[in-house]
């Protein structure tokens, strides 16, 4: 691999004018794509086979009035005051009124005739019903929804909304992702010790990033995809956009400080070696984002490979346009010292002392390292999964007030509507409405059930709807509880010849996670194999992969536990401003998994790969360490923080899942960077010694030699100058 990098970088920087031409159009060709002909996505997570889904299937089939978006506009007088008195009422009224107006609209109900009015009649609410879905309601709807409720403004109510149709958009590039970029670009500039190096990662991760985002954006346009997906791809390209050019320019650099280098052989000497790590660690998160796909929920598959090919794209370009780039600074990059001399330095002086403390003691390092990382993990015993309710939407949105109003003019549960969705087909014609009003007496005779409303059947009364309100929230255990009893009424309305589904967004989030807790052990156990393998041919060992594997898994479960530690249990709410605890989003784990994988895998492969570089020259196992890391401890610390900085940009994210997702990656990338790689690893390295490197004869025999550190790389070039004077001296 490295002597196939080493001849086209070469061919890469002699024709750098072709190459960044090539990444440019490119970029023009899937911007334009992307902006003029970008699709729209959606705010739900929909997974085919459960039962929400079934049963949202069957509404638009068999009743589509009952299977549109709904906005549901909560409404309160003001302290003292009651939504009935004349004044309000009438402009009420007149609001509503210009609400069943509103393009798409279908229904609109009626607080005070509906009777969905509090006890002491200051707060309601009105449904309104549009004949499409959520996801495709369109914002001038509900521009004009909002405009249509002035008149109730003007009589002195508070309007807010909430509903499936009034999800709020997921917006990034706020203040909170730029700082995490000046961050980043500060901790280039102290790693590579220039600002111009420094600044020529982040122009090549953002030249990968948006042709990977707005590329993303065209696809959006043919197949289903949720907003998160963009951001994700926004977050991981950028992140490892970053880190893998920093590898090569690092190394670039550091083969510079010899006088003696010649600027272009430095350049594909670079790209061979610290590009040949880029390009297998880019494989890893490839190949663990696009195994999202084995848990069999489209969304988490397409946010997966959407994630992977922006990935791809940081690969290219750092084995493309960044050797193209370095080639147009040329002898810029070489370091000077004060005097404008070359600057011989000996690299990694704290790495070296840092190796050697951990290597004194490495079985002392190593169990510190794993109990600590052990109670990190254990707030992760009590994980629930779910999917955000208002209640996470921050303070000031008219979603999370709307959940506040609900709850405080009729409980917790209104908020977490639960739909009895009951397929009449089968059940004879006379039996039918005995068959919906004993479930229904069943329903609200439930310790959990706090109303059940009037059955509502179709047309030719083939389906009945039934809402249910539980006593207790959307987050609750007790409603998870309640939706899986609710559904032991399955069998009594079979036997009359109906099938009966529990519906909802309440319910679907729970059968989201569900399924995402089924599908856990099957993508831990390829990615812990895919892991096995992968780094079985990069180091021609065993006991390394083994090693690694173990170390993301504690990574991993460290993560998940501060996560839990966090957004479960409701810890730095404030300082992180985290408007209400509630489950960890269903998803996150197996993101978290995917994602932390390939860049555990990242900084696992510069580390042992500089390690075998040394063993491989001087056979020497326990200098190999210390040097090893030596070379590669200051850059994969930069890498990190620049990790860490980028995702922690999204923990302000207003949206709660891009907030949760940006916490566990930030928390994960700095533990399994810190914790795992640059203290756990050299520990286990020095305590293994030789064996580390063992392979058993018929395992290397039929392995490959990728040849990640350059071993086959032919002899250095020198300079073209000194090549010059020498030909020169030869022709006299």
């Amino acid at each position: 691999m490295a002597s196939r990098l080493y001849d086209w970088a070469r061919w890469a920087v002699r024709r750098r004018g072709r190459v960044v031409a090539v990444w440019l159009l490119l970029l023009t060709v899937v911007g334009g794509l992307g902006i003029t002909l970008h699709g729209k996505v959606t705010t739900e997570f929909s997974v085919p086979g459960i039962e929400s889904q079934q049963a949202q299937d069957l509404l638009k089939e068999k009743f589509p009035e009952a299977a549109g978006g709904v906005a549901r506009v909560v409404l309160a007088a003001p302290e003292g005051e009651k939504l009935s008195a004349p004044k309000t009422s009438t402009a009420l009224e007149a609001s509503l009124e210009k609400a069943a107006r509103v393009s798409g609209v279908v229904d609109v109900s009626d607080p005070l005739k509906a009777r969905t009015v509090s006890a002491d009649q200051r707060i309601g609410y009105a449904d309104v019903r549009f004949g499409q879905q959520a996801s495709d309601v369109p914002q001038e709807a509900k521009d004009a929804l909002s405009r249509a409720m002035d008149q109730a403004r003007d009589a002195g109510l508070e309007v807010e909304f909430g509903g499936s149709a009034m999800e709020p958009k997921t917006e990034v590039g706020g203040p909170a992702e730029i700082v995490g970029v000046v961050v980043a670009f500060a901790v280039l500039a102290l790693a590579l010790g220039s600002l111009v190096a420094a600044g020529l990662p982040l122009l090549t991760a953002l030249v990968g990033v948006a042709i990977g985002v707005l590329g993303v954006e065209f696809v959006s346009r043919y197949v289903e995809m949720t907003s998160t997906a963009t951001v994700l791809a926004l977050m991981i390209g950028l992140a490892v956009g970053i880190d893998y050019a920093l590898f090569i320019i690092s190394r670039h650099r550091e083969q510079l400080a010899d006088p003696e280098q010649d600027v272009e052989d430095s350049i594909a000497r670079a790209v061979a070696t610290a590009g040949s790590a880029v390009v297998f660690a880019g494989a890893t998160v490839i190949i663990a984002l696009a195994a999202l796909a084995v848990t069999g929920i489209p969304f988490l598959t397409v946010m997966g490979l959407a994630a992977a090919a922006t990935v791809a794209l940081a690969v290219l370009i750092a084995v493309s346009l960044v050797p193209a780039a370095l080639g147009f600074f040329g002898e810029r990059l070489r370091p000077r010292d004060r005097s404008g001399r070359t600057a011989r330095r000996a690299p990694g002086a704290w790495g070296l002392a840092w190796a050697r403390a951990v290597t004194r003691k490495p079985l002392l390092v190593l169990l510190a390292g794993v109990i600590g990382l052990l109670a990190l993990a254990l707030p992760a015993r009590d994980l629930r999964l779910g999917l955000p309710s208002n209640a996470s939407q921050p303070v000031d949105s008219t979603q999370h007030k709307s959940y506040d109003l609900l709850t405080d003019g009729f409980g917790p549960g209104f908020n977490a509507t639960l739909t009895a969705v009951v397929d009449l087909d089968r059940v004879p014609a006379a039996d039918r409405t005995a068959t919906v009003t004993q479930l229904r007496t069943a329903l609200a005779g439930d310790r959990g059930v706090a109303v059940a409303a009037a059955p509502v059947a179709n047309a030719d009364s083939t389906l009945a709807v039934v809402a249910v309100v539980p006593k207790t929230g959307p987050d609750a255990r007790a409603t998870t509880d309640l939706v899986h009893r609710l559904r032991e009424n399955a069998t009594t309305v079979e036997k009359a010849g109906g099938t009966l589904y529990i519906a909802g967004q309440t319910a679907a989030a729970i059968d989201v996670a569900g399924k995402l807790s089924d599908a856990l052990p099957l993508f831990i156990a390829i990615i812990v194999i895919l892991a096995l393998i992968l780094l079985t041919l990069a180091f021609r060992s065993l006991l390394v992969p083994v090693k690694a594997a173990l170390g993301f898994l504690l990574s991993v479960a460290a993560s998940l536990g501060a996560t839990v530690w966090v957004f479960q249990d409701g810890h730095l709410s404030g300082v992180l401003d985290i408007p209400s605890a509630g489950p960890v989003t269903s998803f996150l784990p197996v993101l978290l998994i995917g994602v932390l994988f390939g860049l555990a895998m990242d900084y696992e492969v510069f580390l042992v790969s500089r390690m075998r570089e040394h063993y491989e020259h001087t056979g020497d196992a326990a200098e190999a360490v210390t040097q090893g890391f030596a070379r590669s401890g200051r850059v994969v610390s930069a890498a990190a923080l620049i990790m860490v900085a980028v995702f922690g940009g999204f923990v302000f994210n207003h949206d709660p899942i891009i907030k949760s997702i940006g916490f566990a990656l930030a928390f994960g990338v700095f533990v399994d960077a810190f914790v795992v790689r640059m203290t756990l690893v050299p520990a286990v390295m020095a305590l293994l010694g030789r064996r580390a490197w063992g392979l058993p004869a018929w395992l290397d025999r039929v392995t490959p030699d990728v040849d990640i550190e350059g071993a086959k790389l032919p002899a250095r070039t020198k300079p073209e100058a000194e090549n010059r004077a020498e030909h020169e001296v030869a022709a006299r």
